[in-house]
């Protein structure tokens, strides 16, 4: 293997590349250089180098297209110029002008003129191509990079911390490094060099500088990855995730449904001394997570939901997928939340709109009906004392 050869296979393995796309870079890179000392604009200039020889060929590419009709005067003048435009002299030849080159020419072919190479085709040319491969090289590296993480948009990966800037967190992820913006951050969360974390990869876009890979802390998905790698018997299919809610650094809701008789859904979820769960708190930087059994009734599912309050009663509006829910005196407080926070959640969890009201129990209203009946008396005797005041008068 030659030396040059050789150092093409150690670029490749450096960034990353096949060798094909490096060959081809070298070529146009030359073929660039070549242009630029000795070619004219009207060439379509083309490379071919031996890695292994060093050798280089240099060609004029043309495809081979009719000959354009001669100039008449009964000819329409805009039919000319249209027959005119469509005639490109950098990449074709008239098939007449052809056939002086290769008698056996026809339209269609590709006719290789081979170009002479001086010898004096040295350094300038060796710096322009040096200069395009390093150019067309990180090119090719970016479009690497970029169709290998646009693959994984709406995905969870594992990354580095590397830095912390005021317009995000810069985290490596290997070929790459992306950023999480201020308003992707979990509210609260401490970030530093060298700490792993689990991100979503939001939005992959290509930019002048590169690929810009977009993170997020705070998508429901990196909830959902975690459950899937934390909790066995959910990657196993044995256990199935059918709803999360999520606001990200405070609280979620996460309904689980088992898909055996034998297991508990939210045992297996929250493990010995819930061992599981604390995993998956720490891995979120402490956000209180509360698990919940699904269930096909509406009504059940959304009495779980609103864990930990206890429903005492729900109506359902099937056809608006309303429910108006009924909590004891001592329990609205808890169902609502919060700043309404277990409320909200546990409406998203279930995609059904959740109207609370709290009930009075039977003494409390007995009560109020007592002291309705006294107000009542009391403003019948003050009638009747001011009657008898106005007849005295």
């Amino acid at each position: 293997m030659s030396e040059i050869s050789d150092a093409i296979k150690q670029i490749c393995d450096a960034k990353g590349l096949s060798y094909e796309a490096v060959m081809e870079t070298v070529e146009s890179a030359l073929a660039a250089a070549y242009r630029k000392d000795f070619g004219n604009k009207m060439q379509n200039i083309k490379a071919e180098f031996d890695p292994e020889t060093g050798k280089l060929k240099v060609y004029d590419v043309k495809i081979v297209v009719e000959d354009l009709p001669e100039e008449s005067e009964e000819e329409n003048k805009q039919e000319e110029e249209k027959e005119k435009k469509r005639f490109n002299p950098k990449t074709e030849i008239q098939l007449s002008d052809a056939k002086k080159i290769k008698k056996t020419a026809k339209v269609g072919d590709v006719l290789k003129m081979k170009l002479e190479v001086p010898t004096n085709f040295g350094r300038m040319a060796a710096q322009t191509a040096k200069q395009v491969i390093i150019q067309r090289l990180r090119e090719a590296e970016r479009e690497m990079i970029y169709n290998e993480f646009k693959t994984k948009e709406h995905e969870v990966v594992s990354g580095i911390v590397q830095r912390i800037e005021p317009r995000g967190v810069l985290v490596d992820l290997g070929r790459a490094v992306g950023i999480i913006p201020p308003e992707e951050q979990i509210p609260g969360e401490r970030y530093r060099s060298g700490d792993r974390l689990k991100v979503y990869i939001k939005e992959v876009n290509m930019t002048p500088k590169g690929p810009e890979i977009i993170l997020s802390r705070t998508s429901e998905e990196i909830l959902k990855k975690v459950f899937y790698l934390e909790i066995p018997e959910i990657s196993n299919g044995l256990i199935e995730l059918k709803a999360v809610a999520r606001e990200a650094g405070a609280r979620s809701k996460v309904a689980v449904a088992a898909n055996s008789e034998n297991i508990d859904p939210i045992g297996s979820c929250v493990g010995q001394r819930g061992a599981r769960i604390q995993t998956i708190i720490n891995e979120l930087g402490g956000e209180k997570i509360d698990i919940i059994e699904y269930d096909e009734d509406p009504a059940k599912f959304i009495a779980n939901a609103l864990s930990p309050a206890k429903v005492v009663d729900i109506e359902i509006d099937e056809k608006n997928k309303k429910a108006l829910v009924r909590v004891s005196p001592d329990q609205f407080s808890l169902a609502i939340g919060k700043g309404g926070q277990n409320a909200r959640l546990a409406a998203r969890l279930t995609d059904w709109k959740i109207d609370i009201e709290e009930i009075k129990e039977e003494g409390e209203a007995d009560e109020a009906e007592d002291d309705n009946k006294e107000d009542g008396n009391n403003e019948e005797k003050d009638k009747k004392e001011e009657k008898k005041q106005e007849d005295n008068q």
